[in-house]
């Protein structure tokens, strides 16, 4: 599966909390500096450490306006003091999370970027279960306080980071360069999304680096929005408040400067359903957000400064969309992530077909076994290709069983 689940952490915070100076540096007089990232699930991964202390893995995410970490226990262990509690609501106004802020932290990327006085929310759990959900260790999301120093510059294909200082940032021909807009810390664009034959809408869409999807698509912000005949509902993320859920289906085209994407699969969320995740300010109209899953074809450059991005396609870029093509979807678990649980199985799935069952425990697939691989590994087997037969032992009810599927693209 290309994408299991979208992770979605955009969080809408006063901007009271973000008035401290942010100190972000390069160290030693540089004015460029590059680094090693992951990529997984389409989110850009890297590494951050705490005080100089504690050596943490934190998504960047465009989306985001103050670092955030995601478990309280991790500033507990530096003694960091907590200068406010907050307590977060969904749309009904029920409590969602406990949340805390703590100041003056110290956050360096190695090597090189060093960056002071910065305020941290700290979420008192991991009610996102990211490193679940990834199956990789991730602590926390970084985003404004990087992208409003530096030209960002994201290589998904070759794996690597770029920052850059504004004033010695020059583009090269290569690329295309899209004005976008900076608005409450985010960046948005305007662009041309051709639903079907008939319908083309052109609206405001969120950039969001820190979400997987490829296209959300907001059908109450404009009434020429309409569903696909042929789609499917599912839970198409997960936010603070859990799972997201909404319709999926294709679409025939999103233009993005001069690069037009066809056939991708674009998401509904129901209503309230999206922004549960707290993801942006509510006033701040928009017609969607434009996700990692798209961002990833492109060798991709933020530059908040002139508020412009630059894409330049990648060997991605004519691969095709497909979702969730086994209907399962995996969570890692344990110290060390390598105990696979089914979490769900989409109704009238390949898989609900083959008699697999949500807390199902994956013993081995096409006869690796499960805990040789990583959870992106699994991934990797289930989105190969339609038609592609999957064999699967299992742990039920102290039973060990064998089923067999084929992938199937359900739109």
């Amino acid at each position: 599966m290309r994408k299991i689940i979208g992770v979605y952490l955009s969080f809408f915070l006063p901007l009271s909390l973000t008035a401290q100076n942010l100190g972000f540096a390069l160290a030693d007089g540089k004015t460029r500096v590059q680094f090693p990232i992951q990529i997984v699930n389409n989110l850009v991964v890297l590494p951050v450490i705490i005080n100089g202390q504690l050596p943490l893995k934190f998504i960047l995410d465009t989306g985001v306006r103050t670092t955030i970490l995601t478990e309280k226990a991790y500033t507990d262990i530096l003694n960091l003091s907590y200068s406010r509690h907050y307590v977060i609501s969904g749309p009904g106004g029920e409590k969602v999370i406990d949340a805390y802020i703590t100041n003056n932290v110290t956050l360096d990327i190695p090597p090189g970027v060093h960056g002071e006085g910065h305020a941290m929310l700290v979420l008192e759990k991991d009610y996102l279960e990211l490193r679940n959900f990834l199956g990789t260790d991730v602590h926390g999301v970084l985003g404004y306080e990087i992208f409003s120093r530096f030209v960002v510059e994201i290589d998904y294909e070759g794996k690597t980071l770029t920052l850059s200082l504004p004033q010695r940032f020059r583009k090269t021909r290569r690329y295309q360069s899209i004005p976008m807009k900076i608005e409450d810390t985010k960046p948005y664009l305007r662009t041309t999304v051709q639903l079907n034959d008939s319908i083309r809408i052109t609206g405001k869409f969120l950039i969001d680096s820190g979400a997987s999807h490829g296209l959300y698509l907001d059908k109450d912000s404009n009434d020429s929005i309409q569903l696909p005949v042929n789609r499917i509902h599912s839970v198409i993320g997960r936010g603070l408040g859990g799972a997201i859920t909404g319709e999926i289906g294709r679409i025939k085209s999103i233009q993005l400067g001069e690069f037009d994407i066809n056939n991708l699969i674009a998401n509904f969320p129901d209503a309230n359903s999206y922004y549960d995740t707290l993801k942006a300010n509510r006033d701040t109209f928009r017609n969607g957000s434009i996700g990692g899953e798209l961002l990833s074809r492109f060798h991709v450059v933020f530059n908040f400064p002139q508020e412009r991005i630059l894409l330049k396609k990648n060997k991605q870029f004519k691969k095709e969309f497909y979702y969730n093509m086994s209907g399962l979807t995996i969570r890692a678990k344990g110290s060390q992530l390598k105990r696979f649980e089914v979490d769900e199985v989409r109704v009238n799935s390949t898989a609900a077909r083959a008699d697999i069952q949500a807390g199902d425990i994956l013993v081995s697939v096409q006869g690796f076994k499960a805990a040789d691989l990583t959870l992106a590994e699994i991934n990797s087997l289930f989105s190969s290709k339609p038609g592609k037969k999957i064999k699967m032992e299992i742990y039920r009810a102290g039973i060990s069983v064998k089923r067999e599927f084929r992938l199937e693209s359900p739109i």
